[in-house]
């Protein structure tokens, strides 16, 4: 229900009822001032996008806080992460209202960030967390469109892996603290996570059949898709080298803290820090990068994808093919040689045909 009427002061009262029954009013000097209101606001409710003006004042920092408060029902890792990206997001936005910000601040903002440094992946991880808040805000009906979008996404940047040499894993073996070093034997060779690693018991693994059966992952909690709980098969000579560790340092976990308590990643990733610097290993390698490994040392054994994909446990072959395809030897030469020989093979028939027509 809406209308237009005229006060005794000459001015104009247009007014409107929204689906909850509230009124809303607004005075104007001209008639077609208050008429282009009104029709703003029809248009509005018709396309879905009205919002009540009392939320419509609400800031980012003030959203944010309300969606943080629905998004801690996740496992504690994944809210710390999310209460990071927000801290960035609040730096820039916070005293905003949600309705000013614009897509041209969201493409400054994020070529801000990479100018200062950070990465193009975390770049392109806090353009996606500003992206899903606001998303969240028009699902909530407080916002009316979104400002991120694919037009002002910075992109998540192609890197490729760093992979380590056979040398340079023993190094980093050797370097390790000695109660630790198995942590590498399950990056390096059954590709598991910094978290994955930490969190695997011993009765997760079948030191006799030679398999290991990723569950779950530090500090217990369960593996989140069914994935990434793909038993990997290990050769004896590992199950062996498993062994040995869980005789050396006992605990509930296969790697340990050396007093029988499990490892956290945190110590992990720490002991790689102090390694990589006394060893010919990059400044930015990290146990994620173990990972790498075992895929360059299964596909120059002649693995095909489907083989890597299983090992590495990925959801889908394209992200092992993102990932590692240019690994895969001699691509383009097998490519030439196969057209090169249909080719030849023309070639030959047309000589063939020559010298029988001659």
């Amino acid at each position: 229900m809406a209308s237009i009427a005229k006060r005794s002061d000459g001015r104009w009262r247009a007014r409107y009822r929204d689906a909850a029954g509230k009124e809303h009013a607004r005075h104007f000097t001209r008639k077609v001032d208050a008429q282009r209101w009104l029709d703003e606001v029809t248009a509005a409710v018709v396309t879905g996008q009205y919002v009540d003006p009392a939320t419509a004042r609400t800031t980012v920092s003030e959203w944010c806080r309300t969606w943080l408060d629905g998004y801690s029902t996740r496992k504690p890792s994944t809210v710390r992460q999310a209460e990071v990206h927000i801290r960035q997001i609040e730096a820039a936005f916070g005293s905003m209202q949600l309705s000013a910000v614009r897509p041209s601040q969201v493409r400054s903002w994020t070529s801000r960030l990479r100018a200062e440094g950070l990465s193009e992946s975390y770049v392109y991880a806090l353009h996606a967390r500003l992206s899903q808040v606001m998303a969240d805000a028009v699902h909530d009906g407080i916002l009316a469109r979104n400002p991120c979008s694919r037009r002002t996404s910075p992109g998540a940047g192609k890197q490729r892996p760093y992979v380590a040499t056979t040398e340079q894993v023993w190094a980093l073996y050797e370097a390790f603290p000695e109660h630790l070093r198995v942590a590498v034997l399950l990056g390096a060779f059954v590709g598991l996570r910094v978290a994955e690693a930490c969190g695997l018991r011993v009765a997760d693994v079948d030191f006799m059949r030679g398999v290991v059966l990723p569950v779950q992952q530090y500090p217990g909690e369960t593996l989140k898709t069914e994935t990434s709980r793909t038993p990997v098969p290990i050769p004896a000579e590992l199950a062996v080298e498993l062994s040995a560790s869980v005789a050396a340092w006992p605990g509930e976990t296969v790697v340990t803290d050396g007093m029988g308590g499990p490892a956290s990643p945190w110590a992990v990733e720490r002991a790689v820090r102090s390694a990589r610097k006394r060893i010919d290993l990059p400044e930015g390698f990290r146990f994620h990068d173990l990972r790498h490994y075992l895929a360059s040392l299964l596909i120059g054994s002649g693995a095909d994808v489907k083989v890597v994909q299983a090992r590495l446990r990925h959801a889908s072959a394209k992200t092992t093919l993102d990932t590692y395809g240019h690994l895969w030897p001699d691509a383009d030469e097998s490519a030439r040689a196969a057209v090169g020989a249909v080719l030849a093979a023309r070639a030959d028939c047309l000589r063939t045909s020559r010298a029988f027509a001659g």
